[in-house]
């Protein structure tokens, strides 16, 4: 989709996000990318990212062979294929996550359950300051349909992402519903000639928002190298670490 005049002006500001990575993850039941309303969403805030430097990857859930689980590799539980250990390598290098879900009554899909549990299951790994291998990353979500629950939705996947180590920014959602009952999906065309919600006032808003907040709460992490660990070393606390109360803030 092209941005419109306003999105478009922002990014051809001297902001510069080159370096930064962002996993957009696209959680529709349509196996087809091309009958995603979800995607249209999404590509908003992907050319918003790829026009101020960052690179992007979408990731469509339906075909990328995820199986449903908590462990890094489930075929190691059952499974004949996991196709999770491949993608994680991507996964773990973004600094920023987008969770695009579609709204199913009231709840975000089944496949944006599967994604936050595969993500749960990697929780577990630390890096080298011994915090949960997601700090220092940023985390946001885009949510569509035809039927209430945006802002429930929003919740529940915004928490888990801030649950697992990720860092949510200001206003991290955005999303469309429509009118409340059936109607029109996102991009949806209209018998105006229009498509649903390209102009809508508060999704193209509120998207633009939280991209940028989601850039630059990336780059603030990444010039700083990450959160401090005094306190959430998880390393430290598992071993009952003793403090040198002479000299405070080492580890005796």
């Amino acid at each position: 989709m092209t941005l419109s005049d306003r999105q478009q002006a922002l990014c051809d500001g001297s902001h510069d996000f080159t370096g930064l990575r962002a996993i957009l993850f696209n959680c529709s039941l349509e196996r087809d990318v091309h009958a995603s309303h979800t995607r249209l969403l999404l590509d908003v805030v992907g050319e918003m990212m790829a026009k101020n430097g960052a690179h992007v990857e979408h990731v469509h859930m339906a075909t990328a062979g995820v199986a449903p689980g908590i462990y890094p590799d489930m075929t190691e539980h059952g499974h004949e294929a996991d196709g999770w250990p491949a993608l994680w390598g991507r996964v773990q290098a973004a600094h920023i996550y987008v969770v695009g879900t579609p709204i199913w009554l009231g709840e975000e899909s089944s496949l944006c359950r599967v994604l936050i549990e595969r993500l749960y299951g990697m929780s577990g790994e630390l890096n080298d300051r011994g915090q949960s291998t997601f700090y220092g990353k940023v985390g946001g979500t885009v949510v569509t349909g035809n039927e209430d629950g945006m802002k429930h939705v929003a919740m529940s996947v915004c928490y888990a992402l801030s649950h697992l180590g990720l860092t949510i920014p200001p206003q991290a959602d955005c999303g469309w519903i429509g009118e409340a009952g059936p109607g029109p999906s996102y991009g949806d065309a209209l018998e105006d000639g229009t498509r649903a919600g390209f102009d809508n006032e508060f999704t193209q808003r509120n998207t633009t928002i939280m991209t940028w907040n989601l850039m630059h709460m990336a780059r603030m992490l990444a010039d700083a190298g990450g959160l401090p660990s005094h306190g959430n070393d998880r390393r430290a606390w598992a071993a009952g670490c003793r403090f040198d109360h002479a000299n405070p803030g080492h580890r005796a």
